[in-house]
This record gives structure tokens, sequence and C-alpha cells, in this order.
């Protein structure tokens, strides 16, 4: 199976991106379509040995719409200079076509040639003509619209193109008439409904496109961070070059004030560095000889050289990017809903909108009256705004999760966010900061305290734990060499397990003492160690206990506040640990979370997560996104605190990139708000269609409301615009 996203063309309506998903679903070779409205894109899962992009460019061909090829997240396009100049044209005309056309209703001064009774021929003639450039400006929404029909996914260019070619047929034929002599007909042309219907819906589509543009700042930001050109060393002498032809492997200068151009790790050199864009730092962060740098950082005071690792879509930024396409790319539950009811709209509509026109005629109305009430229902009850009440808001609240540092994979995470009741908090890492330091050391061998790290932390060296850390941090505070490790082992949960010179090492925790049916005598000054927050390792050798190392880690600055915070909300705090349950207790106390299981297998803490959504929980996970990845991948939603740097390899649902717990509050904010927000679009897109089509229907002219069609047309406008504004104001909601 493959995956491709294309760029697609003609898109104006939740109907058409649902008839465009309905078709290519429906197609052999295609395993899965999403079309995005919003992003207008298909992403398209499909069998290679049955497609390939052209078949599939085919495939959107023949449902009426264009594909543009492959989807350039990077190169968001600005508002054509073209279509302004054009739609600025067709609104003069416009005005211009409106005068002539109703000027003489309301005793406005109009020269006497394109006076419609003094000169009825000129007056009908120049209708026609300013009507059929209107035609031709439209000429994209009566393509679809017929198309649609064809392939039976009608849309809302459907209604346009129905409702717009009956009324100018019969406003020919009324031409026709006045031609003939019957100057009665003059009152029957309609030639400006047809116009000014086109002129509405494309101001429309003008307006909706600005609008959505707008949608896309928080990814054209992230695209714009990193810079055009770097500076790279070849042979020693610097060359300027564009970010495209940097190279994997490629020695890279960043002198002070320049953004580092590739991630990378410095080989020379020494600077402050502004990662505020990844990690949420508002400080500069010091990087010396090793460290990495994230393309995008400001340099600020100085010269460095480093070693391009990841380019072009390897980098981090692109990897953002590129998960904020995708989960615009997935639907949410609440869009589903949406496109399957405007998927029945449109039908019924067009079955009310024949209904009423028979029996207008059956009542004895004119003609005239009886096409003009038809395409009011038409135009008026286009579900424009039905279909952007979702995907806009949606797409909005990624941007401002995106702008806190909160990486979301898919649209749905969005909207379950708000459900969410139970939070489980892995210990080391998530709740604390993970920046373990060796803290007390019973030593009851015959080692020195420093021969006794060197021997744990050359096997720790191997593992990728945290605690590991702090054992390699104190060997380099030491300027200790690590010993040569053979046969090691990792027994997630327990501990590793290693050879140094011929002797059997074994570090853990209790577990692996109790796996391996060693004597403990020391539970007393596990005791100790525990009752001052330490996490305690065992160092075994020869099956005997040597020691017992405290191995102490900082509790989150802002931890007991958020936890406060959730509290207030009413949604249950857990914490889950392999660690003993004095230090988790201990731990827990401090920051609030009193329900705490201890001594957990990562195997185990799926089990816990699997029992909560037994008991109709909707539980949030949040760990480290390796270690946790069993019960991350089993709950609601998983969530990973952990750097940004590490974003291509996570498997979590959400990851905050700023390392910050308080993001976790402002995903369940933005989410309560974004939900909010949907409804609101929702109930006035539907409230919109169901006082507007009974008025176009003429239920209400007996007390005086009437609509016609360019009335109808404008309303449609207003209505979408309703809707975009109000989700638009979600950019400026307050996530704390």
């Amino acid at each position: 199976m493959k995956n491709i996203i294309l760029s697609i063309e003609g898109m104006t309506c939740s109907a058409c991106s649902n008839g465009l998903e309905k078709y290519l679903n429906k197609q052999n070779g295609i395993i899965n379509a999403n079309v995005n409205l919003v992003m207008a894109n298909a992403s398209i899962d499909y069998d290679e040995n049955i497609l390939d992009q052209e078949k599939i460019e085919k495939y959107v061909k023949q449902a009426g719409f264009a594909s543009a090829g492959i989807f350039k997240e990077f190169k968001i396009e600005e508002k054509s200079k073209k279509e302004k100049i054009k739609f600025i044209i067709f609104s003069i005309l416009a005005v211009i076509l409106m005068y002539i056309s109703m000027g003489h209703m309301i005793n406005l001064p109009i020269i006497s040639i394109l006076n419609p009774h003094k000169s009825p021929i000129i007056y009908t003639s120049t209708l026609l003509i300013l009507t059929i450039l209107f035609l031709i400006y439209g000429y994209d929404i009566l393509k679809n619209g017929y198309k649609n029909l064809i392939h039976r996914i009608p849309n809302m260019d459907t209604l346009v193109t129905i409702g717009v070619i009956s009324s100018f047929i019969y406003s020919l034929y009324a031409m026709y008439m006045v031609i003939k002599g019957n100057h009665n007909y003059i009152m029957n042309l309609y030639f400006e409904s047809s116009a000014i219907v086109i002129y509405f819906v494309k101001l429309g589509r003008y307006l909706d496109k600005i609008n959505k543009d707008k949608t896309k700042e928080a990814i054209k930001k992230l695209v714009e961070i990193t810079p055009n050109q770097a500076t790279v060393e070849i042979n020693g002498e610097e060359k300027i070059v564009t970010l495209d032809e940097i190279k994997k492997g490629n020695i890279l200068i960043s002198k002070p004030g320049e953004k580092i151009a590739v991630d990378g790790e410095i080989i020379e050199g020494k600077a402050h560095l502004d990662e505020a864009f990844i990690t949420g730092e508002s400080k500069p962060t010091t990087k010396t000889i090793s460290g990495k740098v994230v393309a995008g950082s400001l340099n600020f005071d100085g010269y460095i050289k480093y070693k391009a690792e990841k380019i072009g879509k390897e980098s981090t930024v692109s990897e953002i990017v590129r998960l904020v396409i995708e989960a615009s790319n997935t639907k949410a539950p609440i869009a589903k809903i949406a496109d399957k009811i405007s998927g029945y709209f449109v039908p019924i509509v067009i079955i009310i909108a024949i209904i009423t026109f028979i029996v207008y005629l059956l009542l004895g109305y004119d003609l005239s009256i009886a096409i003009e009430t038809f395409v009011t229902i038409l135009v008026v009850a286009c579900p424009c705004s039905l279909g952007l009440a979702t995907p806009l808001a949606i797409i909005v609240g990624e941007g401002v999760c995106v702008s806190n540092g909160i990486l979301v994979k898919k649209s749905e995470i969005l909207e379950n966010a708000s459900k969410i009741n139970t939070i489980i908090f892995d210990k080391t890492g998530t709740l604390t900061y993970g920046k373990l330091k060796i803290s007390e050391i019973y030593n009851y061998s015959k080692f020195n305290n420093d021969e006794l790290i060197q021997l744990a932390g050359s096997l720790e060296a191997n593992s990728t734990h945290p605690i590991g850390k702090a054992f390699t941090d104190y060997m380099e505070e030491k300027g200790q060499q690590k010993l040569q490790v053979n046969n090691f082992e990792n027994i997630s949960g327990y501990g590793i397990i290693g050879k140094i010179e011929n002797q059997e090492i074994i570090l853990g925790n209790r577990k692996i003492v109790e796996k391996y049916k060693i004597e403990n005598k020391y539970l007393e000054d596990e005791k100790k160690l525990a009752s001052n927050g330490n996490s305690i390792i065992y160092v075994i050798k020869d099956k005997q206990i040597i020691a017992l190392i405290g191995v102490n880690d900082i509790v989150r600055q802002n931890a007991k506040e958020v936890i406060e915070k959730l509290n207030k909300k009413h949604i249950q705090t857990i914490m889950l640990t392999g660690d003993n349950q004095e230090t988790a207790e201990k731990i827990g106390k401090e920051i609030g979370i009193t329900n705490v299981i201890a001594n957990v297998l990562p195997s185990e803490k799926a089990d816990i997560v699997k029992k909560l959504k037994a008991e109709n929980k909707k539980v949030m996970m949040c760990g480290d996104g390796i270690n946790d990845s069993p019960a991350l991948a089993n709950s609601d939603i998983g969530v990973s605190v952990k750097s940004g740097t590490d974003i291509a390899m996570d498997s979590s649902d959400v990851i905050l990139t700023q390392n910050d717990l308080n993001s976790i509050l402002k995903l369940i904010n933005i989410s309560e708000k974004t939900v909010r927000n949907i409804k609101q679009n929702l109930f006035w897109a539907f409230f919109y269609n169901t006082l507007m089509i009974p008025i176009a229907m003429g239920i209400l002219k007996t007390i005086g409301i009437s609509i016609n069609p360019m009335i109808a047309s404008l309303a449609m406008v207003f209505s979408s615009l309703t809707v975009i504004a109000n989700a638009l104001r979600l950019r400026n909601i307050n996530v704390t």
C-alpha cells in the first residue's frame, strides 16, 4: 500500500469534497481516500500493483475535478493578482448591470438608449451581453455543476448551475418575445439574476479563499523559520549555498545573528541558541561540541561549525509541517456526521425546488414566478456554510495547537481531548524532568564508590532509560572511561544484564532481585533511600547484591499546579511508575496525585489502561513515547512529553514539543473551545437553511416576506462568512 497526497482544484463546498471522496473510494485499487476541502487536497491510500498517480488523477478528472499534482506543503500559494484584478473588473460590471436592470425601478437617471420602455431591444441585448460575460466568468461553476450532476454527486455548483441556466433560458425566451413586439416580457427578464448569482458565488469564494489562507498561517510561519541560504565549508573555504544544495555530512558555519539551516551536530565552537519555537524555552540554550542543533534556531552570539544530519523533509521543522498536513487530512467524528448530512442535503433541495415549481404552476402562478421561486430555492440552499463549519474550525484549532507547541496527529484527537476524564502520567520524564542524578550510594562491596559507578555506568551506557544518563554523567564528571561490556541484555521493566571482564553484572529494581531469586538483606536501606524520594538501583555481581544506588529526579516546576487544575475540571489523575511504592507515594503527595500505582512493568501499564477503558473511562496516557508505547497505543489519546527533535520516531497521538505539562491543559482547553465553535457553526448553518428555504419557497409571502435569486445569493454569501468569521475567532482564544 502506498499513500499519495494530491492538490485538488475545483472543490467549492462540502458536497464537492464528499462527492469526490465517495467517487474515489468506489474505485478498484483505492483502499482509502480522505478529501480535505480547506486544504484543497486528497490523501489517498492505494494498491501500487493496480494504480499509479496518473490513473488516480484520471479518476479525479472523471469526478469533475482537476489534480494539480503532488500537494506541496512547503509552497502554500498566495492569492493571484490576476484573480484579484478579474474580481475587481466584474465587481464594476455587476454594479453597471444592476444599475441598467433596476435603475429605472427606483427612478435613477438612465440614458434613453438603455431605457427598457424607449429602447427595449437595445436594453435586453445589453443585459444579454453582460450576462454572457458573467457566464464566462463563472464557467468553472457551471462546468463543475454539470459534471457532478452527470456523475450523480450533485453539489453546490449543481444547485447554482441549474438555477442560473434555468433563469437564463427563460430570459432568452422572454427576450425573443420582446423582439417579436411583446414588450410586457421586459418585466420577465432574469438575466441580471443569472449574472449576479454567479457574481455573489464568486464573491463568497474569493473571500473564502482569503480566510482559508489565514487558517494556514501557523504552517506558513513554520516553513519560514528556516533560512533560504547557508554557509558551507568546502576545502577550508566558505561558500553560500541554498538549502537544496546541502548534503548530509556537509560542514556548515553559523555566525552570530544567523539561523541554523539544517538539523545537525556541533563539531567546533560554542553559542547560545534560541530554540523557543521547538522547546518553548524563552532563555537561549548553550550549545557546545557534540550538541545538537535544530533548523530555524537563532544563533545569538557564537561562531560554530556543525555537521548536517537531517536535511529537507527529514528536518524537525519539516516533520512538524508534515504532521500538521497529515492531521488536516483526517476527519473528526463530528465532521463525518456533517459530511453525511451535506451529502443528502443537495438532492433533497433539488427535489424541494422541483416540487415547489410544479405546485406554483398548478396553483395558476405565472411561469416566470414559478421559475424565479425555483431558482431562489436552489441558490439560497447552498450548503457551503454547512461544509465549512467543521473542517475550518478543526484546522484553525490545529493551528492554535501548533503555535502552542502541541502537535496533534489526527483531527479526531482534537475533538476527543474534550471528552477525557482520566489522565495517566508516567513518572520519570513526565511528572519529573527525567534529569536524574546519583544522590546516595550504599556500598557493600570491596570497590570504592567511583569504581562501583564505573562498573555500573559502563553497563548503563548501553541503556536508553533516563536512569542510565545519571551514571554516564557521573562518569564524565569524574573523567572515567567506559569499560568493555559483552552480552548486554535489556529486560523491560526489570533492568539490564551484561558481562564486564567475564563477570556478570545485573542492574535493576527490586523485581530483578526477586526474578533471579537473589537473597535481599537490604530492604531497610531501600526504604531509607525511598523515603528521600530516590529511585533505587540494585547492583548485583556474581548473584550477590554489592550496592544500592539512589537516583533522584526533580519534579517539574508546574506539575502541582497542572494537577490542581485537572482536579478542578473533575479529571481523575493517576501516576504509574516502575519505581517502588515509597518513592512513588512521596512524589505523588508532593504534586497532589493520590492514585499512585508503583512497581509496574510497561506491559502492565497497558493492562491498567485497558481496565480503565473497560470501565467506560476516556483515558489519556502521558509518557515518554518509547518505553510507554504499549500504554500510549492502548489509550484513547497517547501524549508524549518530549523534545521536538524526536518527532519522527514518535508513536503517540499528540507530541508536546515544548516539554511542558501545562500543554496538556492547553490541549484540553483548545479541544473544548474548538468543539464548541464547531457546534456553533453547525447551529448557524442549519438555522440559516431551516429559515431561508421556507422563505424562498414563498411560504411567508402572505405576511410580506419574500426574496429573489439575487437576495438569495447574497444571503448565501453572508451565511458562509458568518461561519468563517466564527471559526477564525479561535485564533485569538485564551488557551490557558
